[in-house]
């Protein structure tokens, strides 16, 4: 029995606009079943890769694969197994909301045997559905986004910005929703600013960078390799005061307390000569968050173009995928 083939392989993908380089020789593979988050900051070349993805633009050179399809070749047999919520949502405004729905339902071709469904999760009442698109709230249009992403129960969905304007409980429902979808054995790619969001939601993320992949790896491990918070409350209620060699640790003096980024590996003995020297009434240690880690690999990228690819120990770059 041979292997699924993965959900998204991109090999030395590279799109360019005239001498504009959007995408350079991206290489990742996302295999089914995951939620994968998809990193960068802005004019990264994150949009140009959905929308490659999405067979609304042609690389200009390298391999797409999609279900493995070319997204643009073999675009009719796979648009019914794909769900795309694009980062800027346009809506006809005439239309009610039922109505895009069943508009954009009738374009994929296929059935969509969950909109009732999701459209109950996601509070979109009959009342709301009624009502034209241009009287909807911009977290209205989002969740109307989401039903029409999920209702046909594609294999692959592709999510960019997903949870802008939604509220928390619709937040709440949509974290779910992601997770039911993955335990189905269908995939998510989603791409966000928000980064806790992608931390709680992602097994594995890829970070890019101008166009450029500078990491793959999981979300876990990411976070691992990063300097830990460490914050200490002084009996005395005195400070700032000389730390010797823990001035190296970014130390940030608030009255009594003081907050360093330690590195793990250096945890051990720099608590034990903090404890030993400081008297100490409180301590917290937390693991470092996805957006740490994320400015830590985008600032060491900034820094030149020697320290464009930093990897850490199991991190995988584009040479190796």
């Amino acid at each position: 029995m041979h292997p699924a083939a993965p959900a998204i392989e991109l090999r030395a993908f590279t799109k360019t606009y005239g001498r504009a380089t959007g995408v350079d020789r991206l290489t990742v593979t996302v295999e089914t079943g995951e939620v994968f988050g998809f990193l960068g900051p802005n004019g990264a070349g994150k949009t140009t890769t959905l929308r490659t993805l999405t067979g609304l633009l042609r690389p200009t050179s390298g391999q797409v694969r999609v279900l493995g399809l070319d997204p643009v070749a073999d675009h009719r047999r796979l648009a019914p197994r794909l769900g795309y919520l694009p980062g800027e949502l346009r809506l006809y405004p005439e239309l009610t909301g039922s109505q895009t729905l069943g508009l954009l339902g009738d374009l994929q071709g296929v059935p969509t045997p969950r909109r009732a469904e999701l459209c109950e999760r996601l509070a979109l009442s009959a009342a709301d559905l009624a009502r034209p698109v241009r009287e909807y709230s911009r977290g209205m249009k989002q969740k109307i986004g989401l039903v029409q992403a999920l209702q046909h129960d594609p294999e692959l969905v592709v999510l960019d910005e997903p949870s802008e304007g939604l509220d928390p409980l619709v937040q709440e429902t949509f974290f779910a929703l992601l997770k039911e979808t993955a335990a189905a054995g269908r995939t998510v790619l989603l791409s966000s600013h928000v980064l806790p969001e992608v931390q709680r939601a992602c097994g594995r993320v890829a970070i890019v960078r101008s166009g450029r992949l500078v990491t793959v790896q999981t979300v876990a491990a990411l976070r691992e390799a990063r300097a830990r918070r460490v914050r200490l409350v002084l009996e005395d209620g005195h400070g700032p005061r000389p730390l010797g060699a823990a001035e190296a640790w970014s130390p940030a003096w608030n009255r009594g307390e003081v907050r360093l980024l330690i590195p793990p590996e250096d945890l051990v003995s720099a608590l034990r000569e903090l404890l030993a020297a400081l008297p100490v009434t409180d301590l917290t240690v937390e693991e470092a968050g996805l957006e740490e880690a994320f400015l830590d690999l985008y600032r060491a990228g900034e820094a030149g173009p020697g320290t464009t690819n930093r990897t850490m120990p199991g991190t995988k770059t584009e040479a190796q995928l």
